[in-house]
């Protein structure tokens, strides 16, 4: 399967702004809620609130992309958001704001790289792990519809 990748860039941008309420509020329900939002993205894509409304409201307005990018470096890149927004609203809720901060400082970091600058993190991870496992996966495709 293959993703628009402008519809990651804007799903990051919306969990940085998420995961910067957090760190302000120390919000362990609002990290709870964007952990949430990371596993539907992660197991269920299609019911991604983020990728949804992209979807939805976005795309139709936009030209078709230059190219096209694999969806599993991006599943796994939301299932390692998943974990750090886990940890995050586990430490704010259990009395540990020092976790959950770090945790989620460190989900921020990644968000808005990905936002901002197009690098997502758990992407490259993904496509490290399959280079050293000698199953190297195509970063991005040219869209052959653009």
């Amino acid at each position: 399967m293959l993703l628009d990748p402008r519809g990651p860039r804007f799903s990051a941008a919306v969990t940085a702004l998420v995961l910067i309420v957090v760190l302000v509020t120390g919000s362990g329900w609002l990290a709870l809620a964007q952990a949430v939002v990371f596993a539907l993205s992660a197991f269920r894509p299609a019911l991604s609130p983020y990728g949804l409304v992209y979807r939805v409201l976005l795309a139709p307005r936009l030209g078709r992309p230059a190219e096209l990018e694999p969806a599993a470096p991006v599943r796994f890149a939301q299932l390692v958001g998943f974990g750090f927004a886990a940890v995050a609203a586990v430490g704010y809720l259990a009395g540990a704001p020092v976790v959950g901060a770090v945790a989620a400082g460190f989900a921020l970091a990644a968000a808005f790289l990905n936002s901002v600058f197009g690098l997502c993190l758990g992407c490259e991870a993904f496509l490290l792990y399959r280079r050293a496992r000698h199953r190297p996966v195509q970063s991005r495709v040219p869209n052959p519809a653009a």
